[in-house]
């Protein structure tokens, strides 16, 4: 983390990064610990909506972001091809039963484990040490973060291949094959939102489960080579020296989840294919007044939920806001990282009485 030369710097409580910035073991055990939170939220949540569901209201219309996004992927449905809730509560369950290991696994890591990785008698383990300013180390971390990533696209793909998801076109779940048509991937960046064909969506996923993969073995590779046997020159500040810390890939990251949650908002708000009116709520209208929003467009006198408003309207609406503060937060640590000192603002308006200043011709 930014500390302006000064050895001795210290955060307040809500400052939670700082308290695992150089201690890897630690590191992992709030990210798993997190794992942990995130899990007993999607289970625990999920029992919740399922528990109020009811069947003569649409679902869109009722607390059901989570059952929203089960049904979406094809989950819950009977052979009629009803959307009942079966085997939903199995799911959440597990994922509840999950939290508590990965809470354990977040235990064992603050509490028995090294605190330092590199301090671990497990050779593998050592591998994964935190050197922030060492673009060896985290190019070796970021290869098998994208190996993961690339993994959850290939049991996506294969999931809608072998099982099936949702189709809102037939109004039932569907096997879907991936379609691996390079110009229509590289046309669907530009004109994703108005996607309409579960083929193209599940390749996009194929294509990308390929590039995070390949590019996660790339990573790896390199990261494992030392600097200076790359022969790509100097590590010179042109290259990142002096930029890359602890704070910058805090920044970097706040940027990447706040890049995703805008986009998922504009997404979920116009788009029926990925986000079936059947379960998520009629399209929504934009609307800007001191800030970009979307209003309901259906009748929701039967709503349940979210003060009248349907599942589609809470989660454009949270996941832009989310999205623009996360990018604050980008805007905040990428600013430290690059050295610019915050409280010298404070300062200068609290001197602005008394400061001077000259001019030279």
């Amino acid at each position: 983390m930014q500390t302006y030369g000064n050895p001795d710097v210290t955060y307040g409580w809500w400052a939670g990064n700082s308290v695992v910035t150089n201690r890897s073991g630690r590191f992992i055990a709030s990210h798993v610990g997190h794992t942990g939170l995130i899990c007993f939220a999607a289970g625990g949540s999920t029992l919740w909506e399922l528990a109020r569901y009811n069947p003569e209201i649409p679902m869109g219309h009722q607390s059901s972001l989570f059952l929203a996004h089960l049904a979406s992927v094809g989950i819950g449905f009977d052979e009629a091809g009803a959307w009942t809730g079966a085997g939903v509560a199995t799911i959440a369950i597990f994922h509840l039963i999950f939290s508590m290991v990965y809470g354990g696994g977040g235990l064992l890591h603050a509490v028995l484990f090294e605190e330092n990785v590199e301090d671990s008698e497990v050779l593998q383990a050592k591998k994964f040490k935190l050197e922030w300013n060492n673009p060896d180390n985290q190019t070796f971390i970021l290869g098998h973060h994208l190996i993961f990533f690339g993994v959850a696209c290939i049991w996506f793909v294969e999931w809608a291949r072998i099982h099936g998801i949702y189709d809102p076109a037939l109004g039932a779940v569907r096997q879907v094959n991936y379609n691996l048509d390079l110009s229509m991937i590289w046309q669907r960046q530009f004109d994703f939102l108005s996607i309409d064909s579960l083929e193209d969506v599940m390749g996009g996923h194929a294509f990308l489960a390929f590039a995070e993969i390949t590019g996660g073995a790339f990573h790896i590779v390199a990261g494992s080579t030392p600097w200076q046997e790359k022969r790509l020159g100097e590590w010179s500040k042109f290259k990142g020296a002096e930029l890359l810390s602890a704070e910058a890939v805090l920044s970097w990251s706040l940027a990447g989840i706040g890049w995703m949650a805008i986009v998922a908002a504009f997404w979920c708000a116009s788009n029926t294919t990925v986000y079936p009116e059947a379960w998520y709520g009629e399209p929504l209208q934009f609307k800007f007044s001191v800030s970009p929003y979307w209003i309901d467009t259906g009748d929701l006198s039967d709503a349940t939920a979210f003060w009248g408003h349907s599942t589609r309207a809470a989660l454009s609406n949270v996941h832009y806001y989310l999205g623009f503060f996360f990018l604050q937060g980008h805007f905040w640590h990428a600013l430290r990282a690059l050295g610019f000192d915050f409280k010298s603002v404070t300062s200068a308006i609290g001197n602005e009485k008394t400061a001077t200043f000259t001019i030279k011709s």
